[in-house]
């Protein structure tokens, strides 16, 4: 859990750095940020995207994955839970909410969560974690500077979904081959790269209902393979 210890903590530290320096940058420089980090994001999800080995796995596992959240209405229960924070602690300008859920997402789904958690649980390897720590710290930065302090609520969506991943690691290996990570991998990817279009204000995907298609490749590569 060392790994997953120092993520949160450099979450909450970039959090407040960002938070810190937010009166002095102008709306210009704070949107130039965004922009920045955004189209960083778009690289990494890009990056993460050719870890796929198999099209018909990434396209099911979306369509099935993007039924599932829909269903469940995990999109709406994640602003649900943001509002419901807003509403308690802002004068309802929406910006807690908006960090809350921009961060959890950013923080929680992609590459590096999944396979850095798991690495952390299977073999006490921390590296991938630690090197998402740190940038992780530089987007809390950025993020925190622009939409407030519902980023640092973040660091708790991080501590409790890579917590759960890195305990539950050894329940699951045998389930998990190189080819399951790899496409596991593909699928969150892609939903960073969907993130980063949201950033910019080209799309508005409901991604939250997207996150079951992360999962979905465990079982489709047990018929596939």
């Amino acid at each position: 859990m060392i790994g997953v210890f120092a993520n949160t903590a450099t979450i909450i530290i970039g959090s407040i750095i960002g938070l810190l320096i937010k009166k002095g940058l102008s709306e210009r420089i704070a949107n130039a940020m965004t922009t920045s980090t955004a189209l960083a994001v778009v690289y990494i999800g890009i990056d993460g995207m050719l870890n796929g080995e198999n099209t018909l796995i990434l396209v099911l596992s979306m369509v099935i994955g993007g039924v599932i959240g829909t269903l469940l209405n995990l999109d709406g229960h994640l602003e649900s839970l943001g509002n419901k924070i807003e509403n308690k602690f802002s004068n309802g300008n929406g910006k807690i909410a908006d960090g809350f859920v921009s961060a959890t997402l950013l923080f929680c789904v992609g590459a590096m969560t999944i396979v850095g958690s798991l690495q952390s649980g299977l073999s006490g390897n921390h590296e991938m974690l630690f090197t998402k720590s740190i940038l992780d710290l530089i987007s809390s930065i950025v993020l925190a500077s622009t939409l407030g302090w519902g980023v640092m609520l973040a660091a708790v969506s991080v501590f409790a979904i890579q917590g759960s991943i890195v305990l539950l690691a050894q329940a699951v290996e045998p389930f998990l081959s190189t080819a399951v990570i790899a496409e596991m991998t593909c699928a969150g990817s892609v939903l960073i790269l969907d993130l980063a279009l949201n950033m910019l204000g080209i799309t508005k995907i409901k991604l939250m209902n997207f996150v079951p298609a992360i999962f979905i490749p465990i079982v489709l590569c047990l018929f596939m393979a």
